[in-house]
Order: C-alpha cells, then structure tokens, then sequence
C-alpha cells in the first residue's frame, strides 16, 4: 500500500550542502521526502533526514543520464503519491580555464546542469500542471550574472537556470504551479572542492552558510515568490553585474577563480 499519509517533496543533490539543507526544511515541515544524488552519501542524508519524523526514500542516481532521471521519476511514481515540491539543485561545477578541460568533464557539467535539470522538470512538470497544483525551487546562482573566467561552462549553465526559470515561471502564471529560482553567492559546501578550486581565492573566502541559504530558498518557495538571492553582498554583486560591461564582468571574475590566486 502507499504511503500516502504526508505531502512529498522531491530533492535531488540532497546529500550534502544546500540540497541536505532544503531537504531538512521540508522535513521540518512536515514533508515525507525523495531525496537524489549520484554519491553513495546519499544514505546517510536520509538517515538524519528519518530522524525528523519523515518517511524518506533515497536513491544513488546519475541525473546526468535521461536513464537517471527516469529512474528518478519512477521511483516516485511508484509511491503514488503526488508530488507537491520538487527543488530541482543537482549540480556540478568545475574549474580551469575551458580549453585546458577535458572533454568529458565539461560535458558532464552541462548534462546534470542544464539536460537533466530541464528533464526532470519537464516531467514532474506536466504533472503538476496536469492537477494543477506544486511549487518547483530550481537551484541558480548569482554566477549565471557573470561571464565566468575559469569557470566558463559552470557559469553559463547557471545563466541557463537563470533565464529558465523566470521563463517557466511565466509560462506557467495561469495555473497554480510556482517556479522559484534560488540564486545563491559562494556557500560553504564540498562544491569547490569537487571543482577542484580551492587554491583560487574564491574558494579560500569567507562563505555563506548552506543552512541559511536553503531555508531562504525554501521559504520564498512557500510563498510562491519569483526568486530569492541571499545576502547583502550577493544581492549588490548582482545588482552592479546588471550595470557592468561583459569585458568587465570576466575580469572581475577572473580575480576570483584563477586557480593559484587564493591566499597563501
């Protein structure tokens, strides 16, 4: 029989960072949960996670592969139950400049990012439009503002999210199914290590906390809110990137992700 008792939230990069945190607020809030990553970490996120009273299911995914995503989808369809919230955060960054990458890896970047990220909405998508009703939080960044020096192709599947939420948003304004898009500064999680990035000075500054990150997210999500971008200084980076020249911008950002710039 299904559990059906609980409204379900579907998370997807949940293990660590801000997909745990996001995790653990729909938890707190009386969610039952399905939680995806493609590390086997993922266990123990739903461990915590059955700690705060939720029925949770996980499941070791690659949401680089279609076949991933379907797997993903028909696991939650096998639970029976709608799905209310679907906070679509996978992603992977990585640093170096462009041409010194290989092939694979960019790729990969590209394919959970911004193929996976758009599958998986396409799908639970239609079904929340099809009852009309459920809330989706895509995880952006302020970094899709910018054109990314050393961090080229993350950048610009951040624009990617960017610009895609705000026009699903739109396309969707006649229904009741919200689109936030929460676009989060540099946040203290494993991101710049797997990006191998932590000799650049981004990745030795000071850093947000992905708990207060998420819960911001989380909460304009509820409120069916458009976007949301955490703290002072994110909100004033991407207000001057609005006013920047592009040659600028990639300068600036330069500055901060040149691997070997960090401090000593």
């Amino acid at each position: 029989m299904a559990y059906v008792t609980r409204p379900l939230a579907v998370v997807t990069g949940a293990s660590t960072g801000i997909g745990f945190e996001l995790a653990r607020c729909a938890a707190e809030r009386g969610y039952d949960l399905v939680i995806a990553a493609d590390e086997p970490r993922i266990e123990k996120a739903a461990q915590v996670l059955r700690g705060l009273g939720s029925h949770v299911t996980a499941i070791e995914t690659d949401l680089a592969r279609r076949e991933g995503v379907d797997e993903l989808y028909e696991t939650v369809r096998a639970l029976g139950q709608p799905v209310d919230l679907l906070m679509a955060n996978a992603g992977l960054g990585l640093g170096h400049g462009f041409l010194d990458q290989d092939f694979e890896a960019w790729k990969r970047v590209v394919d959970t990012n911004v193929t996976g990220t758009a599958y998986l909405i396409h799908r639970v998508g239609q079904d929340m439009r099809a009852r009309d009703s459920g809330r989706i939080l895509i995880t952006g960044s302020i970094a899709g503002f910018m054109p990314g020096a050393f961090q080229a192709v993350y950048n610009g599947t951040k624009a990617f999210l960017n610009s895609f939420s705000f026009a699903l948003r739109n396309e969707l304004k006649d229904t009741s199914v919200t689109v936030t898009c929460l676009m989060p500064g540099p946040t203290d999680t494993a991101f710049f290590a797997r990006a191998d990035m932590l000799d650049t000075k981004v990745g030795q500054d000071d850093k947000d906390d992905p708990a207060e990150v998420a819960r911001a997210g989380f909460d304009a999500m509820m409120k069916g809110e458009g976007d949301v971008v955490g703290g002072w200084k994110n909100k004033l980076q991407t207000a001057a990137a609005n006013l920047m020249p592009s040659g600028m911008l990639a300068e600036q950002h330069r500055k901060m992700a040149e691997p070997g710039k960090g401090r000593p």
